[in-house]
């Protein structure tokens, strides 16, 4: 196993860039197991601006509150926000939210139409940095990344860079 992070490439030509810590932290909730639940969180990372890259430095994972079964899992907002502040606090402002992660129980992971209308919801709601959201699903064998853009809402599956 490599310590290289994984990128996917953006719309606008730009690259999105996966720790290799996170996609460890990822992995650890991949629900490999009848048994296991849902799990997810948030995305925490930066905005390179020579470059116009975002690397994803940090995610959160299920916190007390949180609602995980075998199918779902819904995130109490209010104490991610907390981290998210405390984050954003420490790192003089560099780390930003940059979006949402969760597991699904499937090898080929797709969002559902919950998940759909929740990143939706995110575009118009949530108060964010950029123009962009980025939405992760963690599958038994693969990771699969869309981007959501705030002014159109369209919402589109991001290609991994071999």
């Amino acid at each position: 196993m490599t310590n290289e992070s994984t990128l996917f490439l953006r719309a606008n030509g730009k690259k999105l860039k996966l720790s290799h810590a996170v996609i460890l932290k990822m992995k650890e909730y991949r629900q490999d197991a009848y048994w296991k639940t849902e799990a997810g969180g948030i995305l925490l990372g930066r905005h390179i601006i020579e470059s116009k890259d975002i690397i994803v430095d940090s995610i959160s994972t299920p916190l007390s509150g949180d609602k995980q079964t075998r199918f779902s899992f819904f995130r109490k907002a209010k104490r991610h926000q907390k981290l998210i502040d405390k984050v954003w606090h420490e790192s003089n402002g560099t780390l930003n939210y940059l979006g949402e992660w969760h597991t699904h129980p499937e090898s080929l992971p797709s969002p559902s139409n919950i998940d759909l209308r929740n990143w939706k919801r995110k575009l118009k709601q949530d108060k964010f940095y950029s123009d962009y959201l980025y939405f992760i699903i963690v599958g038994i064998q693969e990771i699969f990344v869309w981007e959501g853009c705030k002014s159109t809402y369209n919402i589109n599956k991001l290609q991994k860079e071999t």
